[in-house]
């Protein structure tokens, strides 16, 4: 089992300037000893590493902890797109093995149409030629310039964060699920089914979420759904094993084959990670 989506931070340290002090259940270092010895015992096996700071230091900080760690299959950092060197640092990350995507942080931008209009075609184009996919940490309001991105570059591997974070609480599934069948007939699109907790109301269970995980299923696809953990932001809503077994209670009326690709095939997949090892143990 692959969690696709987890973070590490050092508070004051690699650029990290959030969480604020005001979130305290997460304002504190978190390291890889204790995610892993909270996810191994329940069967992951590997996790993809996701930026929390948009800023290079942290990117590097990702990558250095990345190169010490088997667990660690794939980092996602983060690159001002917008920049004039941009082009050219996308290429120098591609060459760190594990480096598998960049997330620029829309839902913090100002404007919810930078993603269609900003000048990022040539850093876009060294992305796909990298063969580095993108992830979206977006909201609802975004999809609609998502969307346009999207269709101006076809060869971009487009994973949507969080499911574009559903306002679950205030029950606006309609207009989010219209946004999210447009997003995904576009080719070469994933969606996480990770960070839904944290927008539903607290104590949230199966009912409130199934809806929504419904429509990421029955839009996507198992094979262009990935289960994330969301790690330690998760914190917030719930504690990392009951996520883990209120997603896999919502995938139950899945095959077997197609839970393996939520739980770890389409993280593979969509990330290029390494091959699943072969050989005769169970």
């Amino acid at each position: 089992m692959i969690d696709a989506h987890f973070h590490l931070w050092r508070i004051g340290e690699n650029g990290c300037r959030w969480p604020p002090p005001d979130l305290k259940a997460i304002y504190r270092t978190f390291g890889l000893e204790e995610f892993e010895a909270l996810a191994r015992p329940l069967g992951v096996t590997g996790a993809v590493l996701v930026q929390s700071q948009p800023n290079d230091a942290d990117t590097r900080y990702l990558i250095r902890t990345a190169r010490e760690s088997d667990f660690i299959l794939g980092v996602c950092g983060w690159c001002a797109l917008d920049a004039p060197h941009a082009p050219a640092q996308v290429r120098a990350l591609a060459r760190e093995p594990k480096l598998r995507a960049l997330r620029p942080m829309l839902q913090d931008l100002d404007d919810e149409r930078w993603i269609a209009e900003a000048d990022i075609g040539n850093a876009i184009t060294a992305m796909i030629e990298a063969g580095l996919a993108f992830d979206a940490l977006a909201r609802p309001r975004h999809l609609p310039a998502l969307i346009a991105f999207k269709r101006r570059h076809d060869g971009l591997a487009l994973i949507v964060d969080h499911g574009a974070k559903p306002d679950i609480g205030a029950g606006d599934l309609e207009s989010w699920a219209a946004l999210m069948s447009e997003i995904a007939r576009l080719p070469n699109t994933y969606c996480k089914l990770s960070g839904l907790l944290a927008e539903a109301p607290p104590g949230a269970g199966a009912d409130a979420l199934r809806p929504y995980v419904e429509v990421m299923l029955a839009r996507f696809g198992p094979k262009r759904v990935m289960w994330g953990g969301d790690w330690p932001v998760l914190n917030l809503a719930s504690a990392y094993e009951p996520w883990l077994r209120l997603a896999q209670t919502l995938c139950a009326g899945l095959a077997p084959a197609e839970r393996e690709w939520v739980f770890g095939e389409t993280a593979r997949s969509a990330y290029g990670l390494a091959a699943k090892p072969q050989g005769n143990g169970p």
